[in-house]
């Protein structure tokens, strides 16, 4: 049996007053545990005091996750946010310039919901710090208010275009999601494959083929509970599979 690949997880950074943490959710962890059937390892956001380059030595894949913060609006050329927004701007330091290089690499890279966004503008793309404020589009944030299962459970059906990897690890048309996010794709990076739509045409997932590589981002959360969810773990798997075929190949 081939070696686990190692998957690196970028931090989110916090203060937990009165000292900084760099911060990786638990189920983002054993999603990659469970689900890609491999190793992760917490990746600090420390910016350029880790080069992106000096980081992809030491993983076979990486994995973007969720968070509260939103992808600060100067990456994209967007309006500054409104007060109150909370940002990580060590987090986008560390992740915009890891994606470029990992994607450049042909390293496996899979996306979720922050992910999502983060990948979409580091390609090229611009997001709406409110979609749900934008004419024509669907609440897609939870209430915090509800209980976790309320929260994650399914929310609204995605269409998954026909062609796409999606389509192929689902084996049919159409999937409900949860939903969980503020921000979404307002514009969708070029040279990109939608892989995913809600009933109001928010884009939901795309893959991106001229790496040649398994570069895929969604919106939605697959990490929740993956192993009770066969779609979810046929994402995972498939993570796992091309970051075990990378690290035999580079290795």
């Amino acid at each position: 049996m081939c070696a686990k690949p190692v998957i690196g997880i970028p931090s989110d950074r916090r203060i937990v007053e009165p000292h900084p943490f760099h911060m990786v959710g638990e189920k983002y962890i054993s999603a990659i545990v469970d689900g890609a059937r491999s190793l992760p390892v917490l990746l600090p956001a420390l910016g350029g005091r880790l080069p992106a380059g000096e980081l992809l030595t030491a993983i076979d894949g990486l994995f973007l996750t969720g968070s509260p913060s939103n992808v600060e609006p100067h990456h994209y050329g967007g309006s500054p946010s409104r007060s109150g927004t909370l940002h990580d701007p060590a987090r986008d330091a560390t992740t915009l310039p890891l994606i470029d290089a990992a994607l450049a690499a042909g390293m496996p890279v899979f996306a979720v919901c922050r992910g999502f966004q983060e990948l979409n503008v580091v390609l090229g793309g611009s997001l709406h710090p409110f979609v749900h404020e934008v004419p024509g589009y669907h609440v897609h944030k939870e209430n915090p208010a509800d209980p976790l299962d309320v929260q994650y459970a399914p929310a609204h059906p995605v269409k998954l275009v026909e062609g796409g990897l999606l389509h192929a690890l689902a084996g049919r048309g159409s999937v409900m999601v949860n939903s969980l996010h503020s921000q979404g794709i307002a514009q969708l990076a070029s040279d990109v494959r939608i892989e995913a739509l809600a009933d109001d045409g928010l884009v939901e997932a795309f893959s991106v083929d001229k790496y040649n590589s398994f570069a895929l981002a969604v919106q939605w959360h697959p990490e929740w509970r993956v192993t009770e969810n066969e779609f979810s773990m046929a994402m995972f798997s498939a993570f796992g599979d091309a970051c075990r075929d990378f690290a035999q190949r580079h290795r």
